[in-house]
């Protein structure tokens, strides 16, 4: 289904991206809309795909989680069987919140949010057990210094 998005549209989806968890007379009246119409555009958003799944954020390091790693992931498989290995290793991995393919020398790049280097390491051979890879760089981010989930509409 395809939906053209207009001004008060992307009014909506901003302040949904700030916080979702407000009620539809607050988001209204910061649109300069009534009830009825911003819900009926959220419905309309939702059911054609511009409006995901709603969630929280939580905070990493309050709950332990004090490491994130970038992984470099170089690879010489590259096969629908491998990918489809690889794809479902990452999925059933709760520590990977990103994977990305990328065009270049570096086949794929993970985030990966663990306790510290041992929860890493762990992740690691747990990884190279399953799919063979042909190199793996690890990145240590030191500082957060920005982190987003918001589109700059």
């Amino acid at each position: 289904m395809s939906v053209r998005i207009d001004e008060t549209d992307k009014k909506i989806l901003a302040a949904l991206q700030t916080d979702a968890s407000r009620s539809l007379d607050e988001i209204a009246k910061e649109v300069g809309s009534s009830k009825t119409p911003v819900w009926n555009r959220i419905r309309k958003m939702r059911e054609a795909g511009v409006i995901g799944q709603q969630t929280v954020v939580l905070d990493a390091e309050a709950l332990g989680f004090e490491a994130c790693f970038f992984v470099l992931i170089r690879t010489s498989e590259h096969e629908a069987d491998w990918q489809a290995k690889f794809l479902k290793a990452l999925q059933d991995r709760a520590e990977v919140q990103e994977a990305h393919r990328l065009a270049g020398d570096i086949d794929y790049i993970l985030k990966v949010r663990v306790e510290n280097a041992r929860a890493y390491d762990r992740f690691y051979q747990a990884l190279i057990s399953e799919v063979r890879v042909h190199n793996v760089t690890a990145l240590l981010s030191m500082e957060q210094i920005k982190s987003t989930t918001m589109l700059p509409l």
